[in-house]
Order: C-alpha cells, then sequence, then structure tokens
C-alpha cells in the first residue's frame, strides 16, 4: 500500500506552507504500510515557540483554504513545543528545534519511504544544524559568552 493522492497533495500544500514560514529540515514519510491510522508523517521544526505557531497556522490556513481539509485533532498549543495536526489521512508534527533533536522521531520512520517535496521545502534541509552553529558564534561573540 502507498500513500494516496489525496495524502500526497496535502503533504505538498502542507510541506510549502512550513517552508514559507522558514521551517527547518522538512521531511516527510510514507507510513500507510506501518501504521493504519494515517498514510504519511510530515516533520518540520523552528529555533522557538513563535515560530512553531507561526508555521502550524500557515499550514492550517493553506489547507483550509486550498483543500477544504480541517484538521480532526490538534495537540500542544500551549506550549508550542511540539504541535501534532492529525488530518487522518497525513499527520503534521511541528516541534521545536530542541524536541526534534531529542525525541529523533525520523530514526523511527527511517525504513519508511520518504515523500517527494516541493523544491523550497527540500531547500530546508540543514536548516537547524546552520541555525544552531549561528547561535552558538553569536553567544561566544558576547562578553562572557553569556545572554545578556
Amino acid at each position: 500500500m502507498t500513500a494516496t493522492d489525496r495524502s500526497i497533495e496535502l503533504v505538498h500544500i502542507a510541506a510549502q506552507a512550513a517552508a514559507d514560514k522558514l521551517a527547518h529540515d522538512i521531511v516527510a514519510y510514507d507510513v500507510s504500510d506501518v501504521l493504519s491510522i494515517t498514510d504519511a508523517f510530515l516533520l518540520a521544526s523552528a529555533p522557538n515557540d513563535r515560530q512553531v505557531k507561526s508555521i502550524v497556522d500557515e499550514i492550517e490556513e493553506r489547507l483550509s483554504k486550498e483543500l477544504g481539509a480541517k484538521p480532526v485533532r490538534r495537540e500542544g498549543d500551549r506550549e508550542a513545543r511540539w504541535v501534532l495536526l492529525d488530518y487522518v489521512d497525513i499527520v503534521v508534527h511541528v516541534q521545536h528545534s530542541e524536541e526534534r533533536v531529542f525525541y529523533a522521531l525520523e530514526r523511527l520512520w527511517k525504513d519508511c519511504p520518504e515523500l517527494e517535496l516541493p523544491e523550497d521545502a527540500r531547500a530546508t534541509r540543514g536548516k537547524a544544524a546552520e541555525h544552531a552553529k549561528l547561535q552558538q558564534a553569536e553567544e561566544a561573540a558576547q562578553p562572557g559568552g553569556e545572554w545578556r
């Protein structure tokens, strides 16, 4: 079994929306062979809570406007560290970068086929690592290496 055309369409629009809001490391997996509850997982991350919220809001708005799709479940709103949007055909995980590293969902689904994503979404690969390096350099450049 493979992801349906509907789930692939949802993944593409959600991935583009996440990329437009500068998400990091967007990736999608076809999990239809191992899970009966959904066809695909879309993972994205951001370096701060506000950006996580912004990405989630953009994904919801675009899927609603372009496909009339609304999530049947939304979890993790208050903390904005890991927000899950369940659209039945796909499940979107938008995580704070620290949660993404800690939970390493990619490790769980690495044996599942990766879904092709729009170019803007593919271009986000490695952005979290770049951001972390820049942040470390900025902190090291400050007097005492601490926040002012």
